[in-house]
This record gives C-alpha cells, structure tokens and sequence, in this order.
C-alpha cells in the first residue's frame, strides 16, 4: 500500500505540473488573467499581473488519476463530477475576476456535496472525542427495499462537506500556503486509511489521497513565491472538497482532519465572527482603500 501511495502520488505530481507549466502558457487566451491595477482585493499580495485557474490543472489531474486508476468506482467517479463542477464555476470566476455571486456559488457548493451524498458517501459513524461512538446512521428513510436516506448521516456529511470547500480557500493568502498544507493533509488521510489496509474500501481512499496529495505537490513550484499561478476559486474550493471527501471516506476521519487543519479552521471562524460582529455578511469581504464591500469583489474605476 505504501508503494502505492507513493507511486500515485509521483505521477500525480508530474502530471499537475506539466497540466500547471500548460495553463499558465494559455493563461491570455483563456483570459484569466489578474491584473492588480484592475482588480483591488483584500488578500491581493502580487504587483503584477498573474494567472488565476490553479482549478484548471488540478481538476484534470484529478480526472486522469481516476482514470488511471479507479476506473471502475462509480463513488470516485461522482467526486469527479462535483469536481468538474467547482472547476468551471471557478474557471468563470477567475475569468471575471471573482464576480460570480458568492450566493450563487454557497449554492453550487450545496450542490457539489449533494452529487457525493447521492453516491452513497456519507459518514454513518463519528468517534466521540469524550469516549465511544455517535451513531448518525438513524433514523432511516426508505423509499425502497434497499433504497434508504440516512438522514443524519447525510445531513452530516452535505453541511461538511459544503463549510469544507469554503474554509479550506479562505486560508490561502500567502504564496504556496494552500497547496503546501493540502498536500500534508492529504497524505496525511492516505497514510490513516492504510491502517486499514485489510480493508478493501480503502484502497479508493489511498489512491484519493495520493491524487491529491500529487496534484497540490505539482502545483505549490509555481505558486510558490514569487508565485507564477493563484489557485483562483477552483483550486481553492477543490482543495476543501477533496480533503472533505477523504476525511469520510478514511473511515469517517473528521476529527483527525480537523485537527490537520486547525489553523485554518481556526482562522475561518474568526473570519465569520467579525464580519458578523461588524453587521456585515460571512461571504462579504471589505477592500481596502475603498468605501464599498463588494461580495468579494471589487473594480479600481
């Protein structure tokens, strides 16, 4: 399993930074392009203009390591079309510059994590940090023999999995930070779910895993600083999404995960609690240097 991990992961990575050196050289004529002089934001550290769309490389990434190496595994496959999803919205939000409604975007994250409930992910169980386990798979219901909602159970894992594509892309505005702790945390869960290597239905974790791991690893050379690419929306809500996926599919890990990623899940509530204390929105962000809070956005007239 080891030399599994490691394998995917290799290759993950060459493939993420050829698919990275590709969607930089086409950055123009996708028109992803952000120019600082245009467009003024609150996390901007950059003084040219650089190439958004790291969910451009990372998704085909994903989609060739499924490929290759989960073909048969419908659950993988329905995390690559809720994958596809976040990448386009985030190709359109990068192309315009993050004017895409962040309403509108909650939504389509409700919707991402409702494609991989429907699969059949969820988490049917939680260890109680205080000593035995909480049972989320009641009540049930059926709508036929065999065909049953866990209600609990997939209410749990749609609201996950929808705070996880946001709080993980809210911790992302030094260069190289986001995909540095992705790839940590995704290894991370690999390395969890090969404790259970007896266990077949963690073989699809592993190779997840290394994926992502292998994806972020290829990626984090050119966002590194003096940064050449910036995950954009895409590569940031895909970040949280897959680690999301991981925590429940690696034997409903939530909480080891959540404490891999304390620090942005730390900065992410402190994040709502002030624009909350402030009477503002949790999805407005204030510029700087300007009189108006724009969803995320806003255009130097």
């Amino acid at each position: 399993m080891v030399g599994l991990l490691i394998l995917v992961i290799v290759i993950s990575a060459g493939i993420s930074a050829v698919l990275t050196f590709v969607t930089i050289t086409l950055s123009k004529k996708l028109k992803i392009i952000d120019d600082p002089k245009l467009h003024l934001h609150a996390k901007n550290t950059h003084l040219q203009p650089i190439p958004r769309g790291g969910g451009i490389p990372i998704f085909l990434t994903l989609l060739v390591g499924i490929a290759i190496w989960a073909t048969g595994n419908y659950r993988l496959w329905a995390v690559v079309l809720g994958a596809a999803v976040l990448a386009i919205v985030g190709y359109f939000d990068d192309r315009y510059l993050e004017k895409v409604s962040p309403y509108l975007r909650l939504l389509l994250n409700f919707l991402v994590a409702g494609i991989v409930v429907a699969s059949g992910i969820g988490i049917a169980y939680i260890t109680n940090p205080l000593g035995g386990v909480i049972d989320l798979s009641h009540p049930q219901w059926c709508l036929a023999p065999g065909r049953c909602l866990w209600i609990l159970s997939d209410l749990f894992a749609l609201l996950w999995l929808t705070a996880m594509q946001n709080i993980v892309g809210w911790s992302s505005g030094v260069d190289g930070q986001l995909p540095g702790f992705v790839a940590i945390a995704a290894l991370a869960m690999g390395i969890l779910a090969m404790r259970f290597g007896a266990d077949p239905s963690q073989l699809p974790v592993i190779i997840l895993a290394g994926i992502t791991a292998g994806a972020y690893l290829g990626f984090l050379p050119f966002n590194w600083f003096p940064q050449k690419i910036m995950p954009g929306y895409g590569g940031k809500s895909l970040a949280g999404f897959l680690l999301g996926v991981l925590a429940i599919l690696s034997a409903a890990k939530v909480g080891a995960l959540i404490m891999i990623l304390g620090i942005p899940i730390i900065d992410a509530a402190i994040v709502v609690i002030k624009r909350l204390l402030q009477k503002r929105s949790p999805f407005q962000v204030c510029v700087p240097r300007t009189a108006r809070c724009m969803g995320t956005w806003n255009v130097r007239r």
